[in-house]
């Protein structure tokens, strides 16, 4: 039998269909429930929290129609936490999708040290049905010191299309981020992330990391910084700011990967990495058109610009 949970959504029950006699069970799953992702129901087989004919289900089995299939997914999609009402600046909002231009400062998930204020408690306030998808929709996510885009899926349907578009490689994700010295040639940096081996809340440039590809050009040169236009190729934990450090141009302000004194005080006394989410574009997930959105940059990394013009 399934182990006991806690309440938690309402089970889902369908019959296999005939279409996918012959499929593993695992195959007929996910033609069944296009609203989850392979993985995700996956993990729930193992968990026992699927059922075939009233039998515990083996993922390898063979079925041929008829048969009578049980889901229940698990409680609190959301975690811990809980609705507050935080003023969200939304870019774009329908059925499927919200788009959020997240100002610097705003942490997206609650974790230590921020277990409240965070993108997601303002979500879970603005948009309530939230609480039932995973991450309340959040699919990816921007560190709290950079601003910008990032898209937020309102139904499981629409969550699972765009982990799949993440996956395939499809969003496309631009950045304009200011770094240290001259940058005179577009370039990739091609280097694997994953754990710093000592300082583990950090990440770094390791043999055994994962795949992560940033392609970057210059903008604009200001003699002792460069602003770049980056495009994330693959979206690793603070992958810009790790690739433009291994490639010696850490970005203004970064307290982690970045210089600690320059001798510049314009670049040292900026507060935060000097990072800005600018463009978004992805498929839209339920009607299927190309969508783009794009971002102004904020206020306090247009007025660093404009002093560096003007010097």
């Amino acid at each position: 039998m399934a182990a006991d949970y806690s309440p938690g959504p309402p089970p889902l029950s369908a019959a296999v269909p005939a279409g996918c006699a012959g499929l593993r069970l695992d195959a007929a799953l996910a033609r069944m429930f296009p609203e989850h992702s392979r993985s995700r129901l996956q993990a729930w087989l193992k968990e026992g929290r699927i059922t075939l004919a009233g039998e515990p289900a083996d993922p390898r089995r063979k079925v041929w129609g008829g048969e009578q299939v049980l889901v229940q997914p698990p409680a609190e999609a959301a975690g811990e936490a809980v609705a507050e009402a935080i003023a969200l600046p939304i870019a774009y909002e329908d059925e499927s999708i919200l788009v959020i231009d997240k100002p610097a400062g705003l942490v997206v998930h609650p974790g230590n040290g921020n277990p409240a204020g965070t993108l997601m408690n303002g979500l879970l306030h603005h948009a309530p049905g939230l609480a039932a998808i995973p991450r309340a929709g959040i699919v990816h996510r921007l560190d709290k010191d950079t601003s910008g885009l990032l898209v937020v899926a309102k139904t499981l349907e629409a969550q699972t299309a765009l982990v799949r578009q993440l996956q395939a490689r499809t969003v496309k994700r631009q950045y304009l981020a200011l770094v240290h010295g001259r940058v005179d040639r577009p370039g990739v940096v091609d280097a694997p992330i994953g754990r710093h081996p000592v300082q583990r809340t950090r990440m770094a440039v390791v043999p055994e990391g994962r795949e992560a590809r940033t392609h970057y050009e210059c903008r604009e040169e200001f003699g002792g910084a460069s602003l770049l236009e980056c495009r994330l190729e693959t979206g690793r934990t603070h992958q810009i700011r790790v690739h433009m450090a291994r490639l010696g141009h850490p970005l203004v302000g970064d307290p982690v990967y970045g210089r600690q004194r320059t001798g510049d005080a314009l670049l040292d006394d900026f507060p935060r990495q000097a990072l800005h989410a600018w463009r978004l574009a992805l498929r839209h997930p339920a009607g299927g058109q190309e969508m783009a959105w794009e971002s102004p940059l904020p206020a306090d990394l247009a007025a660093l610009l404009e002093c560096l013009r003007r010097r």
